[in-house]
């Protein structure tokens, strides 16, 4: 427990001082948390060992994860760019390299590569990027933490048994709810910005859908038998453990049109 709580205060201090810097400093480290969280996609499904795979799909991360738009070029032509690249290699390794392979290396490619873009996105906002990045972020994080202080209280129906055990209905609840009160909360601090109906909106959709992406993670370890996706935060787990809602949240706010764009 004290290496679990130490780990969190120093990580988080971190995050948050590369956060409140912006720019190049946040975006450094959404990169290379992206490239650590690849290589756990990889690790799950046993292609870390493929360089050919390792590389080109990390290859694909960065691309997708850095914010392009400026020199014209938009998220759509890479993904499809890397997604012939890959294609290709089966061909070229004549089937050393097979379809499955490249179709799991993709999956996570896009998974991870979007999911972290949309973090830089948000903080990259020209007006006001700090304050949106924020909301999002705390409302996750209080998501996270409603639902387990509150299934512990009170958690008696269980949410998704097969997926994860330990989720309640009750936890659910109340973790929404603390998201739409830290939601409301800015909406207070910045009315010029957010409405009072928007930040309710805003949400319950980051609860339900953060939610869901902790599932989704629930769902691909459990399939793998594994606990953690990986090691690097003594306590923690991986980088994908940490993350799993950001990567569901934050692309799906912007695809639908709930935050500013760039």
């Amino acid at each position: 427990m004290k290496q679990r709580i130490v780990t969190g205060v120093v990580a988080g201090l971190a995050f948050f001082i590369l956060l409140y810097l912006g720019g190049y400093w946040f975006a450094g480290l959404i990169l290379v948390l992206s490239l650590i969280g690849y290589d756990e996609f990889l690790r799950m499904n046993g292609l870390n060992k493929n360089k050919t795979i390792s590389i080109l799909g990390s290859l694909g991360v960065i691309g997708l994860v850095v914010p392009w738009q400026e020199a014209g070029i938009s998220i759509e032509r890479l993904i499809w760019l890397f997604m012939f690249v890959l294609l290709a290699v089966t061909v070229i390794s004549k089937n050393k390299i097979t379809i499955d392979h490249v179709t799991t290396a993709f999956l996570g490619m896009v998974y991870v590569g979007i999911g972290f873009h949309y973090m830089v996105e948000t903080r990259w906002l020209a007006e006001n990027g700090l304050y949106w990045t924020l909301l999002v972020f705390l409302c996750i994080w209080s998501t996270d933490s409603g639902a387990y202080f509150t299934g512990s209280m009170i958690g008696k129906t269980p949410l998704w048994p097969t997926i994860s055990p330990k989720k309640s209905v009750e936890g659910a609840i109340g973790g929404t709810a603390l998201s739409v009160v830290v939601a409301l909360g800015f909406a207070w601090y910045r009315p010029d910005l957010l409405s009072f109906a928007q930040a309710i909106w805003i949400g319950l959709v980051i609860a339900i859908v953060g939610q869901m992406g902790d599932l989704i993670q629930s769902a691909y370890k459990r399939v793998k038998g594994i606990k953690d996706t990986g090691t690097i935060l003594p306590g923690h787990g991986g980088v994908l453990d940490r993350t799993d809602s950001w990567l569901i949240v934050f692309p799906f706010l912007h695809l639908a049109a709930l935050l500013p764009h760039v």
